[in-house]
């Protein structure tokens, strides 16, 4: 649906010059709900604005089903955005404000009144059509802002951080409500957000940008379980970095003699590497494993987090599920123990 080829974007000249993306290249499927995730100030938003074409790329080509749309004006693109602020008209009701770009378009009243029906359908806003949009709650008034740019039946969909305003229980609920909306209309999704858990939840897959570069692509999975690159593994989750010395298809790490399976990342060399172990493959006690001192037990409901020590001086983070069943005993704050790592739990990353 989507072909980015080799996209940089430069603004100001001179020494007052920005370059806030550099190189991107990335294709979109059809029928997939795809994220750009990374902190403020990545490129991630520019690039979305690319896209919708408010902005030109200084390099490079911006596909859309084969043609080359770069210096097409917004109008002109079928694409439709939904931005953090939601632009509803206050004084129009739900179903005028979803109307409101069809009549715009000239489309016939008859198509217009059929279009505005599915949209609050499709939203579950039926009952709410006749009030107005500055007397519905914030989650409603997202809602709103979806079904008028999903009005026009766009090919593709452009999402800057829509849920970013909503508290955290209604945010997670518009989460689930986002992929169904992409699912049931077919239409590709391209979402933009600083927010892990929102790229993990809905996305078929994800793109981690970092100073206007694409660091990795993959599924929610690969990006959580395989990251490429320490920044990737750092910004996804919570993450244990241990220094480790690569031989082979295995790692020892320091202080054990074990020797633990790894997959080799393209152009990793034998030698000195940093693994990632993530808290939750990490488990306490047992008469094998890596010394540790207990420094702090935290619980937080559905997890316990212990915060560890190893001798030299490396913190380390164990998360264990609170099973009904319970999940014994755990060394008192202060006492040494023994750590060990889940089989296949240990990723050598390439930098």
């Amino acid at each position: 649906m989507i072909e980015i080829q080799n996209v940089t974007k430069v603004f100001g000249a001179g020494d007052s010059a920005f370059t806030a993306l550099r190189d991107v290249s990335v294709t979109i499927a059809e029928n997939e709900f795809f994220t750009l995730l990374g902190p403020s100030g990545c490129g991630k938003t520019t690039l979305l604005r690319l896209i919708a074409g408010f902005e030109p790329p200084t390099m490079g080509a911006i596909l859309l089903s084969g043609r080359d749309i770069s210096r097409l004006p917004p109008n002109k693109r079928p694409v439709n955005t939904v931005f953090q602020n939601y632009a509803l008209f206050p004084h129009m009701s739900v179903a005028q404000n979803i109307a409101f770009g069809l009549e715009m378009l000239g489309k016939p009243k008859a198509e217009v009144q059929s279009t505005v029906d599915e949209m609050l359908r499709l939203v579950r806003m039926e009952e709410l059509k006749d009030r107005r949009t500055s007397e519905i709650s914030g989650g409603q008034q997202q809602r709103v802002a979806l079904a008028r740019a999903l009005a026009p039946h766009p090919e593709v969909l452009l999402l800057d951080e829509p849920l970013s305003a909503l508290d955290l229980k209604l945010r997670k609920e518009m989460q689930i409500e986002l992929k169904r909306l992409q699912s049931e209309t077919g239409i590709t999704f391209v979402f933009v957000t600083h927010d892990q858990e929102e790229a993990l939840t809905m996305s078929d897959r994800v793109a981690v940008m970092s100073a206007g570069r694409i660091l990795q692509i993959g599924s929610p999975q690969e990006i959580y379980q395989r990251p490429a690159e320490r920044f990737v593994a750092n910004f996804i989750g919570e993450s244990n970095f241990l220094d480790a010395t690569l031989a082979g298809d295995g790692v020892t790490l320091a202080g054990d003699d074990a020797t633990y399976p790894v997959n080799r990342p393209e152009g990793v060399t034998d030698g000195k590497v940093s693994v990632l172990v993530r808290p939750e493959h990490i488990g306490i006690g047992g008469d094998t494993g890596l010394s540790a001192k207990m420094e702090t037990i935290v619980y937080s409901g559905e997890a316990t987090v212990a915060h560890l020590r190893l001798p030299d001086g490396t913190a380390i983070k164990a998360r264990l599920s609170n099973t009904p069943q319970g999940r014994g005993d755990l060394p008192a704050e202060g006492e040494t123990t023994t750590i060990s790592i889940a089989p296949g739990a240990i990723t050598v990353l390439r930098d």
